[in-house]
């Protein structure tokens, strides 16, 4: 029995670095087939650009005059478009307000987004889109995950005809590991779908906050703080007052024993 279960694993292993073998050159056959068929129809050339796996991630950045209606528009904007905002992120500086908002939104609708975010906007200090194609490795990983899951199946059947406690270790130890593979094929697959599925846009829209204005806050400020501290001086002085009342009672007193010294001395001399 171990011996054909070594056979039939051995056989299983071959299989695998078969499939590994085809997925490294998987443009082998197309290269010795490729005289045998027609020039590929415009339909055809359609549906292939229609299934590639892109992701598209944006980033502009711009001035506006009024900072919360241009937020209230991209909101809006973002809503419309069935996106949302995965991050936001408000800043001030001497002279400048800045809002970072991060939105995901449907691949289907970037270019629109992109469009109602700047709408009103007479230039960009700064954009780039950036288009990466994962198509080779999505179905690189797709066929790799297929094989290991076929792997599974065949090892399951196996372990099922076994009987000898050190074999149905040693198959489980082995399924273990192509479970381990397989759930981390997926976890990729998955991460590929959302980021291809979803665009990433990054808006950065400031208002510029003129210097004399500045000035100006911070002197209403400071006589503000001023007054605020007069107000807590006097505030201190009417909790210790009886302190205040006994301190000076001790002066008046020092200054009468004082002169009656003086007095005293002079009457003897």
């Amino acid at each position: 029995m171990t011996a054909r279960i070594f056979k039939i694993s051995f056989l299983l292993l071959f299989i695998a670095a078969s499939f590994t073998a085809c997925d490294e050159n998987p443009n082998a056959e197309m290269v010795e087939n490729v005289d045998m068929f027609p020039m590929v129809e415009p339909e055809q050339e359609a549906i292939e650009i229609t299934d590639r796996k892109l992701i598209t991630n944006g980033r502009i950045e711009f001035e506006t005059n009024d900072i919360s209606q241009t937020r209230n528009n991209i909101i809006t904007a973002v809503n419309k478009h069935r996106g949302y905002i995965a991050a936001d992120e408000e800043s001030s500086s001497t002279g400048r307000k800045t809002n970072t908002i991060t939105v995901r939104v449907p691949s289907k609708n970037f270019d629109n987004l992109l469009a109602d975010a700047t709408a009103g906007v007479d230039r960009l200090d700064y954009k780039t889109i950036n288009v990466k194609d994962v198509t080779e490795e999505f179905l690189d990983i797709e066929a790799r995950l297929k094989t290991k899951k076929e792997l599974e199946e065949r090892y399951l059947e196996i372990l099922e005809q076994a009987k000898n406690v050190t074999d149905i270790l040693e198959i489980e130890r082995q399924i273990a590991v192509l479970r381990s593979d397989i759930e981390s094929f997926e976890g990729r697959l998955k991460y590929l779908e959302n980021q291809v599925s979803y665009s990433t846009l990054h808006i950065s829209f400031y208002e510029s906050t003129p210097e004399l204005s500045y000035n100006k806050n911070r002197f209403s400020e400071s006589f503000a703080n001023g007054w605020d501290n007069l107000v807590w001086f006097f505030i201190g002085l009417i909790n210790i007052w009886p302190f205040i009342i006994v301190l000076i009672a001790l002066v008046i007193l020092f200054r009468y024993l004082r002169r009656r010294r003086k007095i005293r001395k002079r009457l003897r001399d």
